[in-house]
């Protein structure tokens, strides 16, 4: 995209003699981290007897992933509802009971545990699994790497165009404006997880991470 005026013949780049240029960088990193939410759901008639069965099986969620190495800041409570139950016959609402759900965050720091993590959370009481995401830990650095290359993009536009139009650009920017950072983690859709399954298998793939500028630059006429 650029913007052209005519030229006036007088040696110098008036104000309004600009090229403006979009720019974008992007960079593919292998994730270096992860993290899961792992969901206990427990349904009772009674409230008091739900919640009790629930935390139990929290609690040894809990403790069979700090048995595979999870460190206990690394595991905390994402979100946790009470919800009643209810059917309906010929459109009465018939009381069922009570569900209970606690579902815990992981953060995972070593990639080669996660399907282990996500199969032992199922063998201790983990009945719902959602959003497992790889991702990486030092995003602001790869997205500096990629910033300098969507300003170098600009650039190199900028300098196109002005071959093109057989003008000399000024190759410092009037102005450059960033655009914003995009960061696409890879993650797996919800699902629930059987309870003697296969061995469970994650592949983190690769993030992409982008940068976008706009960049104005002057020119003058050779």
């Amino acid at each position: 995209m650029y913007h052209y005026q005519p030229l006036i013949r007088n040696g110098l780049p008036p104000k309004d003699h600009l090229i403006k240029v979009s720019g974008e960088g992007e960079l593919a990193i292998q994730p270096d981290s992860a993290s899961v939410n792992l969901g206990i759901i427990t349904e009772s008639k009674q409230l008091i007897t739900a919640q009790q069965q629930n935390s139990l099986e929290v609690t040894k969620v809990i403790n069979s992933l700090i048995s595979l190495g999870i460190k206990k800041n690394n595991i905390q409570t994402f979100d946790y509802r009470i919800e009643s139950d209810y059917d309906y016959d010929q459109g009465k609402q018939i009381f069922r009971g009570y569900k209970i759900t606690h579902i815990l965050q992981v953060k995972i720091e070593d990639l080669s545990l996660v399907g282990k993590i996500v199969d032992t959370a199922v063998q201790n009481g983990v009945n719902y699994v959602s959003n497992v995401q790889f991702t990486a830990k030092n995003k602001e650095s790869f997205y500096q790497q990629a910033l300098v290359l969507a300003v170098n993009n600009a650039t190199d536009k900028a300098k196109t165009i002005a071959d093109t139009l057989n003008v000399t650009l000024i190759p410092t920017p009037r102005l450059i404006i960033e655009g914003g950072s995009t960061v696409q983690p890879l993650f797996n859709q919800p699902g629930a997880f059987v309870k003697g399954a296969a061995s469970t298998q994650f592949e983190p793939g690769q993030i992409i991470v982008k940068a976008n500028v706009i960049a104005e630059f002057h020119f003058k006429p050779y």
